[in-house]
C-alpha cells in the first residue's frame, strides 16, 4: 500500500506530461503550422526546416532536442527532473508526426484567419506547456538552452529565453515573412500566459498586511464577515519606536472590497497593504497535496 502512494504521484506526473505533449502536439499541427506562425526553440528552427525539405517536424524536434539534451542534463535539475523533460521532448515530437497519419485530422488547420490560429494556438500550445511544467517536466528547446546559457555565461534565465526565442522569430521573419513573425511573437508571449494560469490555476488570491490601533475589531470583523483567518504578528514603527500590532489575512480577489470596507469602519487611520498571491494552500482554500 504504502508502494503503491508512492507511485502515485510519478504516475500522475507523467499522464500530465503526456496530455501536455498531446496538447502542444495540437496546437502546433492545428493552428501553428498552417498559419506559419513559428514557435520557440527547437520547434520553430524544425518549422523552418520542413518548409525547405518536407523533413518531418516531429523526427526534427527529437533529433535537435537531443544533443541540447546531453549537453544539459547537469543542469536540468537533477535525474527526476531529465527524465521528465526527456519523456515531454520525445512524446511531443511522437504525437507532431503521429497526428498526421490520422484519417480525420485536418492537416491543413482549421482555419485560414491569421488572428484566430495566433490567438487559439497560444491558448493550445499554452496549456500544454503548462500541464507539463505541472508534471514536473520541461518541454526542451528553449527551456535547455537557457539553463545552458545561464550556467554556462551566467545569463539570467529571462534574458536567454529571450535570446534564444528572439533569433527564432527572427529567423521567422526572414522564412515567414514579418507579418507571421510578428503574430509569432504575439503567440510567444500569449501562450506563456496561458502556461503560467494553467501551472498556477486560477486561484490567484490576495494577501493583507494592516498595521492598525483596532486589532481586535479588525480581526473579529474578518473572521466573523469574511470567514477568513488572521495571523496577529508584533510590529515596531522605524522612525517613531512605536509599537504596533500588525494582522496578517489572505482573501480571495471578490472580498478584497469587503476588507476595505471593514477596515475603514474600524480604523480609518490603519495603514494596509494589499499584495497578490499566485496560490494558497490549507484551511480555507485549496488542500495541501503531498
Amino acid at each position: 500500500m504504502n508502494q503503491l502512494k508512492l507511485a502515485m504521484p510519478t504516475l500522475r506526473d507523467y499522464l500530465l506530461i503526456l496530455a501536455g505533449a498531446f496538447i502542444q502536439a495540437l496546437g502546433l499541427r492545428l493552428f501553428l503550422v498552417p498559419a506559419k506562425l513559428a514557435s520557440g526553440g527547437v520547434s520553430g528552427i524544425s518549422q523552418f526546416i520542413n518548409h525547405y525539405t518536407g523533413w518531418p517536424i516531429g523526427l526534427m524536434v527529437f533529433l535537435g532536442n537531443m544533443p541540447l539534451f546531453l549537453i544539459g542534463w547537469r543542469f536540468l535539475g537533477g535525474r527526476r527532473f531529465a527524465l521528465r523533460t526527456a519523456a515531454a521532448v520525445a512524446a511531443y515530437s511522437l504525437f507532431v508526426d503521429l497526428l498526421l497519419l490520422l484519417p480525420f485530422f485536418p492537416k491543413t488547420g482549421i482555419t485560414d484567419d491569421l488572428f484566430l490560429n495566433t490567438l487559439y494556438g497560444a491558448v493550445v500550445s499554452g496549456i500544454g506547456y503548462g500541464l507539463v511544467y505541472r508534471g514536473g517536466g520541461t518541454s526542451g528547446g528553449s527551456d535547455i538552452l537557457a539553463r545552458i546559457l545561464n550556467h554556462w555565461r551566467g545569463v539570467s534565465m529571462s534574458q536567454s529565453y529571450l535570446a534564444v526565442d528572439g533569433l527564432v522569430i527572427l529567423a521567422a521573419g526572414f522564412v515567414f515573412g514579418w507579418k507571421n513573425a510578428l503574430y509569432a511573437l504575439v503567440t510567444l508571449y500569449a501562450s506563456g500566459i496561458v502556461a503560467e494560469t494553467t501551472l498556477e490555476g486560477g486561484g490567484a488570491v490576495r494577501t493583507a498586511l494592516i498595521v492598525t490601533s483596532q486589532p481586535e475589531t479588525v480581526a473579529r470583523q474578518i473572521l466573523e464577515a469574511l470567514e477568513r483567518g488572521v495571523t496577529v504578528l508584533s510590529g515596531k514603527g522605524a522612525y517613531t519606536g512605536t509599537e504596533r500590532t500588525v494582522l496578517y489575512s489572505v482573501v480571495n480577489r471578490s472580498q478584497v472590497a469587503q476588507l476595505k470596507a471593514i477596515i475603514q469602519d474600524a480604523d480609518p487611520l490603519a495603514f494596509m497593504v494589499i499584495g497578490q498571491a499566485h496560490e494558497a494552500l490549507g484551511e480555507g482554500f485549496r488542500p495541501l497535496e503531498k
